[in-house]
Formats: C-alpha cells, structure tokens, sequence
C-alpha cells in the first residue's frame, strides 16, 4: 500500500511541511519546516533582508509566497543545498514531535508519497511521474529514527 499526503487537514497531514509543528534548528524557533526551508533559500545574499519576513510570516503559505518569490536571488547553491536543509528540517520535526513521530513509524516499509499535482520535484505530480523527494526524505527519516531507536535499546 502507498500513503499519500499533501493538505494539512488531510489523513498523514502531519507530513506536510505545512503542519504546525515547529522546530528549533540553528539557534532558532521556527513555527513550521516550510518557514525554515524557505527562509534558508536566501541565506548570505542580498535578499537575506527576507528571511526575518519569511520567519515571522503568520501562515505557512506566507511563508512559502515570500520564499517563491522569483524577484529576489537565492543562494546560489541553493540547487545542491535544499534536500539537506529540507531533510535535516524534516528529520528535527520528528524528533521534536513524539506524536508525530509515532505516526511515522506506524507507516512499517510502506511507501509514502506527496499527492501534490503541481509539484513533481518533492511531489509525485498530477500524473504521479514526479520524483517525490519529500515523500523518499520521511521514509529516510523513518528509517534513521529507527535505526537511532534500536542503538538506544541496545545502551
């Protein structure tokens, strides 16, 4: 069985990075992954004036408007960078939220996938053809919880 997710308000919306579970990362509070990851997108430039907009953006989707915005200029390894910054955000939301966590783990080998149907670079798109790099960062969060899970039993 395959689990797909993608509004907030949906079954496995604790997956998005839209659900309001924040996470501490770099010193910092930040109210979901989706505010961190976009505000990590302008990092050292010019238009790094956007990030304390981006963080203290009231929605997720503000967050993520100011973040798309095509005027300003993101770093430019953004390219290489956004699967780890989006990983380690994910990873740090799981660890931060055991109800959250537990729900993860509950999901055993299945493949988890992000129904967006506009998206086909963290979604699976609407033809299911993207590459679903969101939904391949849970399962390899899933995976490192439990591997991190059965070294602390073995302790």
């Amino acid at each position: 069985m395959v689990i797909y997710f993608y509004k907030v308000y949906e079954s496995y919306g604790c997956f998005s990075n839209f659900s309001p579970h924040g996470i501490f990362l770099e010193g910092e509070y930040w109210q979901t992954v989706e505010h961190y990851y976009q505000a990590n997108k302008f990092l050292g430039t010019k238009d790094s004036v956007v990030i304390p907009i981006i963080k203290a953006a009231t929605t997720p989707e503000k967050a993520a408007s100011l973040g798309r915005d095509r005027t300003r200029k993101v770093r430019p390894d953004w390219e290489e960078v956004k699967c780890s910054i989006m990983r380690q955000a994910v990873l740090t939301k799981f660890l931060t939220h055991s109800d959250i966590q537990k729900i993860l783990l509950a999901t055993g080998e299945q493949q988890i996938v992000e129904k967006s149907p506009t998206d086909y670079y963290w979604g699976c798109g609407l033809d299911n053809t993207g590459q679903n790099n969101l939904g391949q960062i849970l399962m390899s969060v899933r995976q490192e919880i439990r591997e991190r899970k059965t070294v602390s039993e073995i302790q």
